[in-house]
Order: C-alpha cells, then structure tokens, then sequence
C-alpha cells in the first residue's frame, strides 16, 4: 500500500525529531511492504521568516490532500511576542480548523521503565498511570470572538467561550468510543458551577450516556481535576474536556509520566485523515545539539499507522520497539537517570530502528 504524508517538520528541535521519524516509518514500510510517500512544507516559525505568514495557503492545501500530516514543533523566542499579529502558533490553530481535526487523542503513559522519572510517589504511582485525554480542539475560547475595548477611558480585553451541542456531542461521541475500547470508564471536566458553556456541555455529555450503558460516567470540575490528577491519577481512565481545559490538563497529565518529551497525540476529524505531533515544544535552546528525545514524535507516527492507516500490527512494532529499548536502559538527556546510558537524537533512532527489524 502506497501512504502520502504532509510533513511539516517545523521548528526548533522539529527537523531533528522528525527526521528520526520518517527513518523509522522507512524502516516498518520496508519490513511490512508498504511505501510512504513524504511532502515536506513550511508552517510556524519558519514559514514566517521565508513566506511572511505562519500557514502559507499552499501548505494547508497539500494537507488537505495528504493521507495524513507529521508535525515537528512550531514556535520559539524569536517569534515568541504575545501582542504580534503574526505568531508561529497560528498555523497550528489554521491546520485544525482547516483540516476540520476537532478532537485531540493525548494518551499519557508512564512506561514502567521510566517510573523513576515520575515526580509523583510511588505510593501514588502504583503500578503505573495510564490516561487518554480526548480535547476538544476547534472550539471553546480559542475560536472565539476576541477583541480589544475602551469603556470610560478604560483599555479592556474579551475573549469568548462558546460551544453548540454539535461540537459537544462529537467530541463527546469519541470519548465514549475511546472508554468502550479501554476500561469503560470517563470522566467528563467542565465548570458547570460557574459558566454556561459548561452546563450545556454537562447536559450533552449526559444525554449520550444513555447511548453507552457499559460506559462508567462522573463529572468533575477542572479545579478539582486539576488537584486529583497529581492527588491520585489512576482514578482516571479516559477524561473528556473543552478545548483550553484539555490543553492545561493533558500537559499536567503528561507531566506526571515523567517527561513531555515521551508523549504522542493525534488530532482527528471525521474521516481517517489526521494530524500527529509530540506534545513538547520546539526547544530552540537545544536545538541543533544532537540531544533531543525523538521517541515521541516516533510514537505519533505510531499513532498514525493505528487511526489513518489501520495498520495496528505496523503500529505495535513501533511501540513494542521503544520500550524494549528503553528496558535496555538507554535514555535521551531529558529522561536520563543514574545506571542508565546517556545517548543522543540519533543514537536512539537508530536503537528503535534496530528493534523493529529484529
């Protein structure tokens, strides 16, 4: 089988993360007979400095006729002014909307043999912390009106919080779909106490519930998430959220596995098309340097093997392959701990790549 990806490799520690990661999709195409065909394109940063815009127009059309879409990192303190038009972050929120990915899929693992890594107690830990986040992505405050005012004199800013019952029923409907596939349990945060937008999304949540029986359902208000998430996280299984709530809480989650620089996401729509990138940033300040943890824009790519293409078995290798090395004792400087052995980008690349065809 034949797969175009549009890569965006971004900036930052982005072309090195990335360029692990298209050796690896080279490596299972090659064991499991399939071709990956790769587009490389600007967005972010970069795209900036050479088109003058974060998401130039071409970019986001050769997405549209990808099979799926790999992303590095965007951003970084060149471009890092919160009160410029311009930023690199705004081409993120334009591939979303423009590839109509509403729901953000976060799992946060923490793999048993970076348990050391976590800054929670092992009497908290237990066993092990094994959380998926479904965010919503293309609504809520992020899409919402915005501007600036002068009421008396007086400068003032808005931002708006908005959500129909369609935006919360299909990212509602995935989560239930994700607990059916996992232990049947979800946890829906809101601030219902407070805020508008959240009862409706409380009510829509609920009415689904009654299409899911199996499903274990409890609502929680995000500042209590928040404080169980670190108090005791294997209460949680799968967590539903709006778009802002998801992108505070899965960056807690993913925390509390020990490092960002291990964790994946997958951003999705209604058909298989997606968009797959690490969670951590473009880390400019070691960018360049040979010692960026790739493992997690690797796992992305496993996660687009698994949702766009159905290659689960293509999938697992990946995954399999990632733990057996790191069961090996080998670590990025990021996940580095004493006994271990200190290797860098590459280095690691090439270990997984080794496990896979073994």
């Amino acid at each position: 089988m034949n797969y175009k990806i549009a890569v965006i490799a971004g900036d930052g520690i982005g072309p090195e993360v990335v360029e692990e990661t298209v050796n690896i999709l080279n490596c299972v195409g090659d064991k499991f007979n399939h071709k990956f065909e790769y587009e490389y394109l600007l967005a972010g940063g970069c795209a900036i400095d050479e088109k003058g815009i974060p998401l130039p127009e071409e970019t986001l059309e050769a997405c549209k006729k990808a099979d799926a879409v790999l992303l590095g990192a965007v951003g970084g303190p060149k471009w890092d002014n919160p009160d410029a038009k311009i930023r690199p972050e705004q081409a993120l929120l334009g591939l979303r909307g423009g590839l109509g990915l509403f729901c953000n899929l976060r799992p946060a693992l923490l793999y048993a043999p970076l348990k050391e890594a976590s800054p929670l107690k092992d009497s908290i830990i237990g066993d092990g912390i094994d959380i998926c986040v479904v965010r919503e992505l293309t609504g809520g405050i992020y899409f919402g009106e915005r501007g600036r005012e002068e009421i008396n004199g007086v400068k003032g800013a808005y931002d708006t919080e908005r959500y129909n019952e369609n935006e919360v029923r299909r990212i509602g409907k995935i989560a239930f779909e994700t607990a059916m596939k996992r232990n049947k349990k979800l946890t829906s945060i809101d601030k219902a106490n407070i805020l508008e937008s959240s009862r409706l999304w409380r009510k829509v949540i609920d009415e689904l519930a009654k299409e899911y029986p199996e499903v274990e359902v409890n609502h929680m208000y995000v500042d209590n998430a928040a404080m169980q998430l670190v108090r005791n996280p294997k209460q949680f299984d799968v967590i539903v959220t709006s778009n802002m709530f998801g992108d505070i809480l899965s960056d807690e989650a993913s925390m509390i596995t020990g490092s960002i620089g291990m964790l994946p996401s997958a951003s999705l729509g209604e058909g298989k098309k997606g968009m797959y990138e690490p969670i951590h940033g473009s880390a400019p300040d070691i960018a360049g340097q040979g010692i960026a943890n790739p493992l997690a824009t690797i796992l992305s790519a496993a996660m687009m093997l698994r949702y766009s293409f159905d290659l689960e078995e293509e999938a697992k290798a990946i995954e399999k392959a990632v733990v057996s090395v790191l069961e090996e004792g080998y670590r990025t400087a990021d996940i580095m701990s004493e006994g271990n052995k200190l290797v860098g980008t590459k280095e690691i690349g090439k270990l997984v790549l080794e496990k896979i065809l073994s």
